[in-house]
């Protein structure tokens, strides 16, 4: 029997998965991680990016997360993201339109903008359409 740790992933506005997998990946701050059963406690910051929970050999689902925390205990982890969504429900089109407006916001040295914003944008839009980029490729 495989062994397994239980995953709850959370965003600001609902609980997007909540069950068994047989591994974990995340965006922490300093890196990716992989988590499996029985891992040593962990907190850290997530950075925008895909988290994959792998449930099986054959079946894993990506989300997206816009950064968050990270709670890891040898049974359970929890990502509490502002943002989460399951990748296959990026909205590819946004995703496209909010890079494009925060580029050009970044390229207007004359306008009044504020650039960590802007730059925050850029990179949350940008990462969306990498964790599309990768569920296509593997076949989502």
């Amino acid at each position: 029997m495989t062994m397994t740790v239980h995953v709850d992933i959370v965003s600001a506005e609902k609980e997007i998965f909540s069950g068994l997998a047989e591994m974990v990946f995340a965006p922490a701050e300093l890196g990716e991680v992989g988590i499996s059963p029985r891992h040593a406690p962990l907190i850290s910051k997530l950075r925008p990016g895909e988290v994959r929970v792998k449930v099986s050999d054959k079946e894993s689902y990506p989300f997206y997360v816009s950064g968050g925390m990270l709670e890891v205990q040898p049974h359970l982890i929890t990502i509490l993201a502002d943002t989460a969504i399951r990748a296959k429900d990026i909205d590819e089109a946004a995703a496209l339109e909010a890079k494009s407006r925060a580029e050009e916001a970044l390229s207007d040295k004359s306008s009044k903008i504020d650039y960590a914003t802007a730059q925050a944008q850029l990179l949350d839009a940008m990462m969306q359409l990498r964790t599309l980029d990768r569920l296509r490729k593997r076949g989502g």
